[in-house]
């Protein structure tokens, strides 16, 4: 089994979400959104520190997987995501996880089969792989998107080792 931690940042919503995946198959552990509060920047940074650390501490996930950055509307947006990422991702290193980082695109790809897929078609879709009956909030689905994309490229990445592996005593 393998705790799996899932971040989709922002600096006003980070959302979070924590899946067990044994084999193939991907189980809720829990999920949620830091709302952070104010105008200034550094205390909201803080928050999102703080509470992801918590997060990490109660669960304790041991890969995590986190939503690269994307081009926002303007600079300043993008300045802001990047810092929440910084945030998020300071919060989990000092615990010594490894952090895999994917764009939104191959999150969709991963879960719809389409880098293109809707928002709500992701959401759909981590319920179905979850077996959930409610739709977690945006930002907590989000993240458990992220989470199950990381599950399954580790499946991918360990399949594409053990063939290597096998063609190399072969070519011997």
């Amino acid at each position: 089994m393998t705790r799996i931690l899932g971040i989709d940042p922002g600096s006003r919503f980070t959302g979070y979400g924590l899946i067990d995946q044994v084999g193939q198959t991907s189980r809720l552990v829990a999920c949620g959104t830091i709302a952070t509060q104010g105008e200034d920047i550094a205390p909201r940074l803080g928050q999102i520190f703080r509470e992801l650390n918590q997060v990490v501490g109660l669960h304790a996930p041991v890969e995590v997987g986190i939503e690269k950055v994307f081009m926002a509307r303007n600079a300043d947006s993008a300045l802001k995501l990047g810092q929440a990422r910084g945030a998020a991702i300071a919060a989990v290193v000092q615990h010594d996880l490894p952090v895999f980082e994917y764009s939104a695109r191959q999150v969709k790809q991963a879960l719809v089969g389409r880098g293109g897929a809707e928002k709500h078609q992701v959401a759909q879709m981590v319920c179905y792989l979850l077996g959930l009956e409610k739709t977690p909030q945006a930002d907590a689905a989000d993240a458990l998107a992220i989470a199950i994309c990381h599950a399954h490229m580790r499946v991918s990445l360990a399949r594409m080792a053990g063939a290597t592996a096998v063609r190399r005593r072969r070519i011997r």
